[in-house]
């Protein structure tokens, strides 16, 4: 319906339909009508006053209403239209019981990296809002019927993996490395001269010493297997793990004689390989126009490998990465250097950090100084804590599949954008705006659904309350909302439209009786095209549903 409108104003107006689309407005008050339309845009083209513009778009709209249209009313500044209430409760039957509701055929080939976090450590909460973010936009993403592949960077060069293997031993296991890492961080604080004894291993590494290799290789091994298990636990799976050390050697001295020719690469007064990027204006308004990439002693830096690797992503179709606030510099330096050798940069998707609440205020999580709740211990007490919810209330459902929800939805209900400051109580909650409150919404449906004796309704309309138009204008809003955040890449949009979905469900089961009611035929159906449409929308946000809770 939404788009009949848009095409209708588009023909009368000649506006862009993305600029219609854009401004149309959904009323918050059925009696204001369906949907309104600033005409203060048309102010500059006309060079009118938008009430005026207002006046004479009614009476022009009002020559010959297509059939979906009941009427149009002007107020102030704004045409609100009024459409056809049973052609629009026939729109949500036909469509929205549809499997896949809202998915279109993009079939777009994307590459998306997301998560990488080092593999010295099991991962901390701060950082699994990338995962979560980027599991989203992947379903979303995919749900409009787009090839993608997830890849994870496995970071086995890295200084922590020297670090860890001045310490290490063959006893060691996954749950080791943690204390392993901040253990050896602190030993290097307090004694520098071991720092040197890193960058020798990490020599060594490059320089495919047999011994160095195997014992790297090893706790590499260790680590990424662990990270792997605890990510399938949150249903968040790769398609690859791409490692840092097939860029090592010959693939990075090429990458340098590459820049070497574009005349912006230079060793300075130390030695080291730097990269001139001063004409660059957003690296030159941060004050770092000179990009290091390899050290004095010829070993290439994490910099010279991630520019081979964006190259290689790029030569895959789309390719979007997602990275933390603090990467915004470098991510500038990588991009501005694929793209003077000729190549596409990446999209980037870039997130804000959940943040400690200690006693001393927010504080941002860091796996070096052991500041930080680990993945694995927050979803084994989310879990706790949703057992024990179920048993007190006596209800049914999966303590894992809520314990998921509440984590998932509580990183995504955010923009991207915004510091979380992680609570515990506030994360874990049953009631309001939370992951447990929507699969309750979705099981409550089912529920109905369950008691209804109805094996078949009659396909008529009765006329309808407020309650039921309100959601069904909600339902209707699901494509545009799916489209969206795929089009922005943040799925904060999906998560606040599911729980305004579930409030008007939840509002409509209130104020209109289901079972036994002369309405139940059209009930029915508008209840199970509600719960296919959460169901969807849940799923975009890597949430299970279930049946019964």
């Amino acid at each position: 319906m939404r788009d009949k409108l848009i095409d209708f104003l588009y023909k009368k107006t000649k506006l862009e339909k993305e600029k219609i689309k854009d401004f149309l407005e959904t009323p918050p008050d059925v009696k204001m009508g369906d949907y309104a339309f600033p005409c203060f845009i048309l102010s500059k083209q006309l060079k009118k006053p938008p009430i005026e513009i207002a006046l004479e778009l009614k009476r022009d709209l009002e020559k010959k209403l297509p059939d979906f249209l009941e009427r149009i009313e002007n107020k102030g500044p704004y045409l609100n239209f009024f459409v056809d209430k049973k052609m629009l409760a026939q729109e949500v039957l036909s469509k929205a019981l549809e499997t896949n509701y809202g998915t279109q055929k993009q079939k777009e080939k994307i590459l998306i990296e997301h998560t990488s976090v080092n593999p010295n450590a099991s991962p901390h909460v701060g950082r699994t809002r990338n995962s979560i973010i980027g599991d989203s936009v992947v379903r979303i993403l995919k749900f409009l019927g787009n090839k993608v592949e997830i890849h994870y960077y496995v970071n086995d060069v890295s200084k922590q993996i020297a670090m860890l293997a001045l310490n290490f031993n063959k006893k060691d296991k996954f749950e080791d490395m943690l204390a392993k890492y901040i253990e050896i961080s602190k030993k290097i604080e307090k004694n520098p001269e071991l720092e040197k004894q890193v960058f020798d291993l990490l020599k060594k590494f490059e320089s495919k010493d047999k011994k160095t290799t195997q014992l790297f290789n090893n706790i590499v091994k260790i680590c990424v297997d662990g990270q792997k298990k605890i990510f399938k636990k949150v249903d968040i799976k790769f398609d690859s793990f791409d490692y840092e050390s097939r860029y090592v050697g010959k693939a990075s001295q090429d990458l340098l004689k590459k820049l070497e020719k574009t005349g912006k690469l230079f060793k300075d007064k130390d030695g080291r390989m730097v990269l001139n990027q001063s004409n660059t204006e957003l690296i030159r308004k941060m004050k770092a126009p000179m990009f290091v990439l390899a050290r004095s002693n010829g070993t290439g830096l994490y910099g010279l490998r991630d520019i081979a690797y964006t190259i290689d992503k790029s030569k895959f179709g789309r390719n979007i990465i997602v990275l933390g606030e603090d990467q915004k510099l470098y991510f500038e330096q990588i991009s501005e250097a694929v793209k003077l050798l000729g190549y596409k940069a990446p999209e980037v998707i870039h997130y804000s950090f959940v943040l400690l609440q200690g006693d001393k205020g927010a504080t941002k999580m860091s796996t070096r100084r052991g500041e930080l709740v680990l993945l694995e211990e927050f979803f084994e007490e989310a879990v706790k804590k949703a057992k024990y919810e179920t048993e007190k209330r006596k209800t049914k459902g999966s303590p894992k599949k809520i314990a998921i929800a509440a984590i998932k939805y509580s990183m995504l209900k955010n923009d991207n954008d915004k510091n979380i400051i992680f609570d515990w109580e506030q994360s874990l909650r049953f009631e309001g705006d939370t992951g447990p409150y929507l699969q309750y919404s979705y099981a409550r449906a089912s529920s109905i659904i369950k008691k209804s004796k109805i094996k078949k309704s009659k396909n008529q309309i009765p006329e309808l309350s407020d309650g039921e138009i309100k959601l069904i204008k909600k339902i209707l809003e699901f494509p545009e909302v799916v489209e969206k955040s795929a089009e922005k890449l943040n799925p904060s949009f999906i998560a606040n439209y599911s729980f305004q979905l579930a409030q008007s469900f939840n509002e409509f089961y209130h104020s209109n009786k289901v079972i036994g009611e002369k309405e139940e035929h059209f009930r029915i159906k508008l209840v199970e095209a509600f719960r296919n449409t959460l169901k969807n929308s849940l799923y975009l946000l890597g949430i299970e549903v279930m049946e019964e809770m």
